[in-house]
């Protein structure tokens, strides 16, 4: 019987979580997961956050804007392997209203609810046209900074 996400030793309370199991194919000479994996699976989970929150690819190309990585920093606490079912956890950590904003994750292991890497990432607003910082319009302040706000309740 899998944990709820609330039984799970998060860094932070009430995560945006997507869990996945690690495939066969995702293991490398090692025999652990290969770390690219990792990267795509936080970009999954980003976009299933803003999707739900109300920011979608859609919304963003129809108003030219977008959010774009502008730093990323992954520490790998431990090591998956095939079958693996891991849950990774999406905060939004911080957002200026202006420029930027910030996303932390934290992957744990369901098995012995081990956290196996923790990340954050630093976004920048972008026109998609010209891919130059702009300030982020109202419907990315709303979903993002409310998530900042309940952080801090």
């Amino acid at each position: 019987m899998s944990p709820s996400n609330t039984d799970l030793p998060w860094d932070l309370a009430d995560p945006f979580v997507v869990s996945i199991a690690v495939a066969p194919e995702q293991i490398d000479a090692l025999g652990h997961t290969n770390n690219v994996h990792y990267l795509g699976w936080l970009q999954d989970c980003a976009w299933a956050h803003s999707n739900a929150r109300g920011v979608d690819a859609e919304l963003m190309v129809t108003l030219g804007l977008a959010m774009a990585v502008r730093e990323t920093r992954m520490t790998y606490v431990g090591a998956t392997h095939a079958g693996d079912l891991l849950h990774i956890g999406d905060w939004i950590t911080a957002c200026d209203g202006r420029l930027r904003a910030q996303r932390s994750f934290q992957i744990i292991r369901e098995s012995d609810r081990a956290t196996v890497m923790r990340a954050v990432i630093d976004y920048v607003c972008i026109a998609i046209v010209s891919g130059r910082p702009t300030r982020m319009p109202a419907e990315f302040v709303s979903a993002y900074a409310d998530d900042v706000r309940s952080l801090t309740r």
